[in-house]
């Protein structure tokens, strides 16, 4: 009975910072406390707990469409479709996610490395214009760290990404484009994740509806575990 106490207050402790969390990830991370603390729990164990106190996590199913793949710019092939990722900035997705607000959607455009999973570069707009696109694309060239190395630039089909406004900045980097094949979440899987985690997980919905507004930290970092 005291280690079901303690796992649920252990649970409600990692959901304090990340409501959403789910099984996978509170296991990953309470393994190593439940060893210290001589708990035996497993990740079935951890599940049956959460049930019977009604702690499971309800999956959201909303989609907004933000991508426009129908206009007259030039899309480019994918590159990485079978490519091995296997360093910081070989590889960064881009993508834009709808936040839904009390008073205005708003629109996350976000920059992100596929090797470190580190969010690069983001912008908060409330509207899909190419320049959101590309103040999320300048704060991630101001923080590169390895700018002699070649690095690919992914994302989907979208008018902000083929835009010759965004473009010009990647060709003069050096930095070669890579965009989806068709409208395929799965071919900007890690862009697509990291908005599912921002969402679901740290309720940013909710808390920019509670009008708190997103600050850039300290070290202009953001850094998040997909575990």
């Amino acid at each position: 009975m005291m280690d079901r106490k303690q796992i649920i207050d252990m649970v409600q402790q990692y959901r304090c910072v990340m409501p959403r969390r789910g099984i996978l990830k509170l296991y990953y991370l309470l393994k190593p406390d439940f060893k210290r603390m001589g708990i035996k729990c497993g990740r079935d164990k951890l599940f049956d707990i959460l049930r019977a106190e009604r702690m499971l996590v309800k999956q959201k199913k909303n989609f907004t469409r933000t991508t426009n793949s129908h206009h007259r710019y030039w899309k480019h092939p994918n590159r990485i479709k079978e490519l091995e990722v296997i360093r910081p900035e070989q590889v960064w997705v881009s993508d834009i996610t709808y936040i839904k607000t009390r008073k205005q959607p708003l629109y996350l455009s976000l920059v992100t490395d596929a090797y470190s999973k580190q969010i690069m570069g983001y912008e908060l707009a409330d509207n899909l214009k190419v320049a959101s696109t590309l103040k999320a694309l300048r704060m991630a060239l101001k923080k590169r760290q390895y700018p002699d190395q070649t690095l690919i630039h992914h994302s989907d089909r979208g008018l902000q990404y083929c835009a010759p406004a965004y473009t010009d900045i990647l060709d003069d980097g050096g930095i070669d484009i890579s965009m989806t094949t068709k409208y395929d979440p799965y071919e900007n899987a890690i862009a697509e994740r990291v908005n599912g985690i921002l969402k679901s997980e740290f309720e940013m919905e909710k808390d920019l509806s509670k009008k708190k507004m997103l600050k850039k930290p300290s070290n202009n970092r953001f850094i998040y575990t997909t575990r």
